[in-house]
């Protein structure tokens, strides 16, 4: 059995069984069952399945949210917030069906034609930062594709992703399009990226694991989509607003505990500017709701567990230049206050790497040309925004930071009509808006031969 502890207590909230390679393999088996009969399914039918399962999840929202609140340490009103956007997903995707495009293509001798073809049985690894809205997002479009899913979710956050099936099977989904089963990646995620009958796997976590998966996917020629890991910059020139900058860049970098590979963990300052916004900054992250996360005022709980918290303080040192250090409560709970380094080096190691925890960094730079080269210093290429009252400026800076996701006077990375992904060693292939469904099809090409004799 799979303990699952709720972070905010350190108690074990649920147990609930723990699959292996037989699970997976029956999985698997029961996907690859079904997919003939979902594919076959009219697309108009498939839509109206689709509504349904997100009329039906809209049904239990409140309860999703609650869940995911306790399981995940993410506070109530950010895991409302979410369940909206799942809700938002499906309803989303289940337009697809019916818009899922070929074209002709004039030819001679005939009429030539493509199909957007599902691929069959995908595997759906998630992580436990955000588990069913990052679920969601393959879930949703693999399902309007036409392909069954089997979906692993992270081990220690499987709960909402076991009522995900629940609810579909409830809402109509025909048994064994849907799949979820809880298990360690090492054993069960390792399975379906080398099982011969899953034609794809999507996989959001770290880079280190996702460059096994790209090369375990590699043995059998299979479909990726790689969301990973992220060090983004969130650059603030000094012409912009720096009151509306310094209030928004907490919660860029601290939102989930700081455990989001969109995390703007980089602030990139210019120099003349910095002491104005390291003031107006100090008063923004002090006066953060840091507890528990049922509570409505709380805008920021606990990290996921001990080993994660162990894992963060590890870049705060003894000799660490910790300029800002906001509240947290004593007692159980892994609880990590949100912390923001400065002045910082862009070579130092809690600016180099992905931190996973509530730690900000502030960089200074001078001038547009430095922001540029020390905002793409980094192997990933994830998110990021631009902070400035220059619109020349503004685009000029955001077309020329090497990130998949940039945002000007903002700090919204994801949208459900938008598409996501990034640069660099943060991943391949996009989620969300109409691109994702490119990832779960495939173009099939036809020609009709017409001429007579």
């Amino acid at each position: 059995m799979i303990a699952v502890v709720e972070p905010a207590t350190e108690q074990v909230m649920a147990e609930v069984p723990r699959a292996g390679v037989e699970e997976t393999d029956a999985a698997v088996a029961a996907a690859k069952a079904a997919f003939p009969a979902w594919r076959a399914v009219a697309p108009g039918d498939r839509a109206a399945i689709l509504r349904a399962l997100a009329a039906a999840l809209e049904a239990n929202a409140g309860e999703l949210a609650k869940l995911e609140a306790r399981n995940a340490g993410k506070p109530i009103r950010d895991a409302r917030g979410e369940m909206a956007m799942v809700v938002e997903c499906f309803r989303y995707y289940a337009g697809a069906p019916e818009r899922l495009l070929g074209r002709t293509i004039p030819v001679a001798g005939g009429v030539d034609m493509t199909f957007r073809e599902p691929l069959g049985v995908v595997g759906l690894i998630t992580p436990w930062n955000f588990p069913l809205v990052i679920a969601s997002w393959k879930v949703a479009p693999g399902l309007a594709a036409g392909n069954t899913v089997v979906l692993k979710p992270a081990e220690l956050t499987p709960l909402t992703a076991l009522e995900l099936e629940r609810i579909a099977l409830d809402a109509g989904l025909p048994k064994g399009v849907l799949n979820v089963i809880a298990g360690p990646g090492s054993v069960c995620g390792k399975r379906l990226v080398e099982h011969p009958d899953v034609a794809k796997i999507a996989f959001t976590g770290s880079t280190e694991v996702g460059r096994g998966i790209a090369a375990g996917a590699a043995q059998t020629i299979k479909r990726v989509t790689l969301e990973l890991g992220g060090k983004s910059a969130n650059v603030i020139f000094a012409d912009a607003d720096l009151g509306a900058a310094a209030a928004a860049a907490p919660l860029a970098v601290f939102a989930n505990s700081g455990q989001d590979c969109c995390a703007r963990s980089r602030i990139l300052v210019e120099r003349s500017a910095t002491d104005a916004f390291m003031s107006e900054l100090e008063r923004a992250v002090k006066a953060m709701h840091v507890g528990d996360p049922l509570s409505e005022e709380t805008e920021m709980g606990p990290l996921i567990s001990a080993d994660q918290r162990r894992a963060v303080a590890s870049y705060v040192g003894d000799d660490a230049p910790v300029a800002i250090r906001g509240p947290a409560p004593d007692g159980p709970g892994f609880w990590y206050p949100p912390t923001v380094l400065a002045p910082v080096s862009n070579s130092d190691r809690a600016a180099r790497e992905e931190v996973f925890g509530p730690i900000a960094c502030v960089i200074p730079f001078d001038g547009e040309p430095e922001a540029i080269t020390l905002a793409n210093d980094t192997i990933y290429g994830l998110s990021g925004s631009v902070w400035t009252r220059d619109g020349a400026k503004a685009l000029r800076v955001a077309r020329a930071i090497e990130t998949g996701v940039v945002s000007i006077n903002s700090n919204t990375s994801v949208r459900v009509t938008t598409p996501f992904g990034g640069f660099k060693q943060s991943g391949v292939g996009r989620e969300l808006g109409p691109d994702a469904l490119d990832h779960y099809t495939e173009v099939k090409n036809v020609f009709y031969a017409t001429e007579e004799g």
